[in-house]
């Protein structure tokens, strides 16, 4: 199956269900149990994956987020390397997205406006002047149906959502489904399928806040990102249109370097790196998109997509108001995010690929985060 919207392999309804669900059966050796109540009493369930290694990613309904991995570092003791709240409450307070499904649209839509066959839609603005991940309700916000499933690389659960007409502004209902797969080799693997019945936008993507030390800030991380150009935001983080090199400043990542080495260089964005960036190869088949590496623990995690862009965020806006669920604050710099994406503000510049899914395509991306130690 294709990968992106643009090139999406169109099947009619049933024969797309049918593939869709085919590869997918219960399997009855993932724990399960309840995380919490919604304030309508819907009950939100954790769902926690474990490998022979003993590495294990704990995934709520709420946003069919992840709130926890333990995988080991270079001594072999496990440690979580993610950050998430030890409860529903704080879960539903914190506005940072921890670990979630992002969707209709992730990353940020320009004055929450898009035009789509000669139909201008307004979408309500959640961040300054723009749109940003979906709406304040989106698929961040709701629980999704979460199940086990069997697969042949590891053990997996699937979220299910289904996403009405309308919803926050978008057209067409969307089914959508994210399958996480953690593998013997302590690769989490996500596996995103989507299908609709009108022309909508689409940029499905996981909001993980990674920091492979388990503490401290991310400034000492060391990047690798795959990726010889970027999309330049203005001053609300919207794409100029252009994509352009990163050209050996503060913005180059092409060789390893410390998170933190360049951060103050960043005149326009004095916060820190919260930009898209165009992955080598990327778009249609699975590529190495990043490469982070931990001094202190010797964790190394690679991400690869077959997406053509990654959003690298340092965590900039974390402040402190949300807490662990040892009760410690996530301050400034304590995470990092690597979203795989479609670039932000598609839907207004027809220069970037599409990001608009048809009815009777299917909408299939992969993304994987693969741990080692060095």
């Amino acid at each position: 199956m294709k990968t992106s919207p643009q090139s999406a392999l169109a099947l009619g309804p049933i024969l797309a269900l049918a593939a869709a669900l085919a590869p997918y059966s219960m399997q009855a050796d993932v724990q399960h149990s309840d995380f919490g109540r919604m304030p309508d009493g819907t009950v939100v369930e954790e769902l926690v994956l474990t490998n022979a290694k003993g590495s294990t990613a704990k995934i709520i309904t709420y946003g069919a987020a992840l709130i926890e991995f333990d995988v080991p570092d270079k001594d072999g003791k496990p440690g979580n390397v993610v950050l998430g709240c030890g409860n529903l409450a704080d879960m539903m307070k914190q506005t940072a997205h921890l670990g979630a499904t992002i969707g209709r649209y992730g990353n940020r839509i320009a004055k929450g406006h898009f035009t789509l066959n000669g139909k201008a839609y307004t979408l309500p603005l959640n961040d300054g002047p723009n749109h940003l991940h979906g709406g304040p309700m989106g698929y961040d916000h709701v629980v999704w149906k979460g199940r086990p499933v069997r697969s042949s690389d590891g053990t997996a659960a699937e979220f299910t959502y289904v996403s009405p007409d309308g919803d926050e502004g978008y057209p067409g209902t969307l089914n959508a489904r994210v399958t996480y797969t953690l593998t013997e080799d302590d690769a989490l693997r996500l596996d995103y399928l989507a299908t609709t019945d009108k022309d909508t936008p689409i940029n499905l993507t996981n909001h993980t806040y990674w920091n492979l030390a388990g503490s401290g800030n991310i400034l000492g991380h060391e990047l690798l990102l795959n990726a010889k150009t970027y999309t330049p935001v203005n001053d609300t983080l919207i794409p100029t249109g252009e994509i352009i090199p990163v050209a050996g400043g503060p913005m180059d990542f092409t060789r390893a370097k410390p998170i933190g080495r360049d951060i103050g260089q960043l005149t326009n964005h004095p916060q820190g790196y919260d930009h898209n960036y165009v992955v080598n190869g990327g778009g249609g088949k699975l590529a190495l998109a990043a490469r982070v590496r931990d001094p202190s623990s010797g964790r190394v995690m690679e991400v690869l997509t077959d997406q053509p862009g990654i959003q690298f965020y340092s965590g900039n806006f974390l402040d402190g108001t949300i807490v662990g669920p040892d009760g410690k604050p996530f301050n400034q710099y304590a995470a990092f995010c690597l979203e795989t994406q479609h670039f932000p503000d598609s839907v207004n510049h027809a220069n970037f690929p599409s990001a608009i899914l048809h009815p009777g395509e299917v909408y299939r991306t992969t993304t994987v985060y693969k741990f080692s130690t060095r």
